[in-house]
């Protein structure tokens, strides 16, 4: 009995290691030949890729991509469909993946597609900037009105020395003689921090119609406007004008442009058109996402102004010459440099 079935194992494991063979031997052909082509794509071989292969090349995906799942099916042996898996899992990646190397994907996002995403939504950044305006206009006459309001905006723990009823020296302190300090001062990490987490927000409550967004711009521009009239109380409007320029030309663009997005996706929410609701979500999710890449690379610029340039320059001149010089810079990017037109549509696609 035993012997019998003994028997019969082995000559099921003889059958199965038959077909698996033969398998192999009828399909193989297919697979080395697809495997040949993927190895040189992989290595950047492109030119000795034929274009007989290169043609072939979707059809052999597909083939192999069977003969997997009737591997599976079969059960065949585990080296075969280790094979296979792997190789499938290669070959998809050349022909569906994406396209372009990441450099060549900075070059386009860089080279066109960040600013011409950013002119898509010109709407959103007109309305953003006459928030902003208007947000200042308020701090300014909050606090002109009723000082108090200076600490409700600024908050104590963040103004310091900076407070009404400060001297003329004090205030002036606080704005030079700081080239001999490690890194940013604390209030420039606090400022930094604050106006990168309302950028953040500004993009990520666009959702709700945009409203949040644009309050929150708001209140950002009212501790700007509240700061304003305390230093122009003192004499020292240019002086605080300079301090600010350095990183603020960088860093409240940024806010700008991040609040547009946010307002962009409300507005296609609140305002699809005749486009479907998520259509028209989805699309301007897209353009929106590309100005947010950019503006996270915008905020690590503004750090480094904040946290060495303003220091080491301690002249409201000089000041003044590097904010003035980075708006000029991100202005004429944004909206006299077209770049590569083809470069920014396929960047905006592969969002």
């Amino acid at each position: 009995m035993n012997a019998a079935v003994s028997s019969s194992s082995w000559s099921a494991i003889e059958t199965a290691a038959l077909r698996s063979d033969r398998f192999r031997l009828d399909r193989e052909a297919d697979w080395k030949r697809l495997e040949a082509i993927v190895t040189r794509m992989e290595k950047g071989r492109l030119r000795g890729v034929s274009d007989e292969d290169l043609l072939a090349l979707p059809g052999l995906y597909r083939t192999v991509a069977s003969s997997l799942s009737i591997a599976r099916e079969t059960s065949l042996d585990a080296a075969t469909l280790a094979y296979l898996e792997a190789l499938v899992q290669r070959a998809w990646f050349i022909v569906y993946g994406p396209r372009s190397s990441l450099w060549e994907w900075l070059r386009g996002f860089l080279g066109g597609g960040w600013s011409a995403a950013v002119r898509a939504i010109w709407l959103d950044v007109v309305i953003a900037l006459a928030v902003m305006v208007a947000g200042t206009v308020v701090g300014w006459l909050l606090v002109s009105h009723d000082p108090e309001w200076y600490f409700s905006l600024v908050g104590r723990g963040m103004a310091g020395d900076r407070v009404p009823g400060a001297s003329v020296q004090e205030l002036h302190g606080t704005l030079f003689g700081l080239s001999k300090e490690n890194g940013m001062s604390v209030f420039a990490a606090q400022l930094f921090s604050n106006n990168a987490q309302v950028a953040i927000l500004a993009f990520a409550l666009g959702f709700a119609f945009g409203v949040p967004s644009l309050l929150l711009l708001v209140q950002n521009l009212a501790v700007l406007g509240a700061m304003a009239w305390l230093y122009h109380g003192a004499g020292l409007t240019l002086d605080f004008a300079g301090w600010i320029a350095v990183h603020g030309t960088t860093e409240l663009f940024a806010i700008l442009l991040a609040g547009a997005a946010g307002l962009h996706i409300g507005r296609s929410l609140a305002f699809p058109g005749n486009r479907p609701v998520l259509q028209a979500a989805a699309e301007a999710g897209r353009r929106a996402a590309l100005v947010m890449t950019g503006v996270v690379l915008m905020l690590v610029i503004a750090a480094l102004l904040e946290g060495f340039a303003r220091q080491l320059v301690d002249q409201t001149f000089g000041r003044l010459v590097i904010g003035g010089f980075m708006l000029a810079l991100w202005s004429a990017y944004f909206f006299a440099f077209r770049g590569n037109a083809d470069s920014a549509t396929r960047v905006e696609r592969r969002r």
